[in-house]
């Protein structure tokens, strides 16, 4: 992989007729990434407190065709599960993400629905996953892969329900990467492969410029958001 990049770079440089870099302008740009400066935030998000972190991520996830709704605690995400299956005609069962997060649910009470822990298949119709943030000002919610949280489970059914935890909700983008910098220790070598930002189902407007859901990922996009305290870090 280092040999590969290497000469992906090098042929960077050789079309742009530059060698490598002096070792003054190695260490600034070393440094930079170091310090993780932080862009400009809107102040529009970062000047609410955690209610209306949540009021706003749930006002802009809507914007955008995501369904949110609110329950009290995990006792209560299985029934809303069910619920939402049920109104969206959709067959009572689900791939659950494998991740330790999700363990506490207590889907026994819903013994009607059938969950399989593991990752999605071409034949799953509906998966549920939690998430690391979700991100106010843009109703976007912030995904990481890892060995509990397959990242087919977000893009491969038609129809995906993240788990979210009112404590989750932060205000920008800014915020999201200091709380995955955070859960790394500071170790780049634990960072997941990928993190999906995901704002609303997908869609695109490619042909005929017309609005079409599930392009290129799921058409349903719901949000169970738990009122209580954010899960244990796994």
């Amino acid at each position: 992989m280092s040999a590969a990049r290497d000469d992906i770079l090098g042929g960077i440089r050789r079309a742009l007729r530059r060698g490598p870099l002096p070792a003054d302008k190695t260490a600034e740009l070393v440094e930079r990434v170091v310090a993780h400066r932080r862009n400009l935030v809107p102040a529009r998000a970062a000047a609410l407190d955690r209610a209306g972190r949540v009021d706003l991520f749930v006002t802009m996830a809507e914007e955008v065709q995501t369904t949110v709704a609110r329950v009290s605690s995990e006792a209560d995400i299985p029934a809303e599960v069910a619920r939402y299956l049920a109104a969206e005609n959709l067959p009572a069962e689900l791939v659950a993400a494998p991740d330790p997060s999700l363990d506490a649910i207590p889907w026994d009470t819903r013994p009607l629905l059938h969950i399989r822990r593991g990752r999605a298949a071409a034949e799953d119709a509906v998966s549920l996953t939690p998430c690391l943030a979700a991100v106010a000002e843009t109703g976007t919610l912030m995904l990481a892969s890892g060995p509990g949280t397959p990242t087919t489970l977000n893009f491969l059914p038609d129809t995906h329900i993240v788990v979210l935890h009112a404590g989750q909700v932060v205000a920008s983008y800014e915020d999201g990467w200091d709380l995955l910098r955070a859960r790394s220790d500071g170790n780049p070598r634990t960072l997941p492969r990928t993190v999906n930002m995901i704002t609303g189902p997908s869609r695109t407007g490619d042909i005929e410029q017309r609005i079409q859901l599930g392009a290129h990922g799921p058409r349903r996009l719901h949000v169970v958001l738990v009122e209580d305290a954010p899960p244990p870090k796994s």
